[in-house]
């Protein structure tokens, strides 16, 4: 009896502070300078969830290491859902083969609360590349094999793996030029520095939208609806080609259950809405939903695919 009474009274306080959540402004850490889908994601995601929790949802940004940074800064912080991770596919799960030490565990550090979009990628030039297609690309690459180069939000990003492994299928090879993320190497590609890259659906829509770059092959298996003009790299050629990421919303390991429950509720009520789904959609990418169990799962299976794709990309961790 007395055991089943300290029990509760232990868990008083919790549930207590789980009633009190969210009385203070949330910040939502991007660990990427602003510009990429991470950021687009994220502002589009703190409007709507702030006004359905009734508290500011401060997007913070904190670039570096391929995004170890952020993540480090959020595995650090008080586990008391007022600081969370928008986390993705080169975070979570390319980063811990890329890095001998990344400075967190994707599984231990982090509670996992939803994931939120998938996105495809595109192969996209700048207006004077001297390629028009998938084809022409490789024709050029092997015809140029000592100037040929590229961009790359950074060193093994899902947009450096990509290019590394279309490479490896298509038996060329370019220099790679990385930048600290999608932003400043896509404002390069469009200033004519580097002729080609991958970039994610949603960062590289706007661009594609303006006439800015020009798109050639996106990584889906099939063609996308708001696209239907771009052909799929498998189409060009590459049968079975097909690259995407996913984006997700983590807190501390630690942080109380009830908070990540109430997050949860809060942020899949948010992205369920027509409006949300209509601006993913007009971005490019796929709403997703899931729990806690769902969004570990999909870590620990990306993890381990993405393994066996960094090995054969030839990096070695760093």
């Amino acid at each position: 009896m007395a055991g089943a009474l300290g029990l509760a009274a232990a868990m008083v306080p919790l549930f207590s502070f789980a009633a009190d959540y969210p009385s203070r402004p949330v910040t939502l850490v991007v660990p990427y300078p602003p510009g990429g889908t991470a950021d687009l994601l994220a502002r589009l995601l703190a409007t709507g969830l702030g006004q359905r929790i009734k508290q500011p949802v401060v997007v913070k940004n904190s670039g570096g290491a391929s995004g170890n940074i952020g993540a480090q800064m959020v595995k650090n912080s008080q586990p008391d859902g007022y600081t969370l991770m928008l986390g993705n596919a080169p975070v979570l799960a390319i980063n811990p083969h890329l890095y001998k030490d990344p400075g967190f565990d994707p599984i231990k550090d982090f509670e996992p609360i939803t994931p939120i979009a998938g996105v495809p990628l595109f192969l996209i030039t700048n207006q004077s590349a001297p390629y028009k297609t998938v084809q022409q690309f490789v024709d050029w690459v092997k015809k140029n094999p000592t100037t040929a180069n590229y961009a790359s939000g950074s060193s093994g990003s899902t947009t450096n793996l990509a290019m590394k492994l279309f490479m490896k299928q298509a038996g060329i090879n370019a220099l790679e030029i990385p930048y600290k993320g999608s932003g400043p190497a896509l404002t390069a590609l469009v200033a004519g520095q580097v002729p080609i890259m991958f970039e994610l659906m949603p960062t590289a829509s706007a661009f594609i939208d303006s006439r800015r770059v020009n798109a050639i092959g996106v990584t889906t298996l099939v063609r996308q609806p708001t696209y239907p003009n771009v052909p799929t790299i498998a189409e060009s050629g590459y049968p079975g080609f097909e690259v995407s990421s996913w984006f997700g919303v983590l807190a501390p390991a630690g942080t109380p259950k009830p908070v990540i429950d109430y997050l949860n509720k809060a942020i899949t009520a948010t992205i369920s809405t027509p409006e949300f789904k209509k601006r993913l959609v007009d971005l490019g990418a796929v709403p997703m939903h899931g729990g806690p169990q769902e969004f570990s799962q999909l870590i620990a299976t990306e993890l381990h695919k993405w393994e066996s794709v960094v090995k054969d990309s030839g990096l070695t961790p760093q």
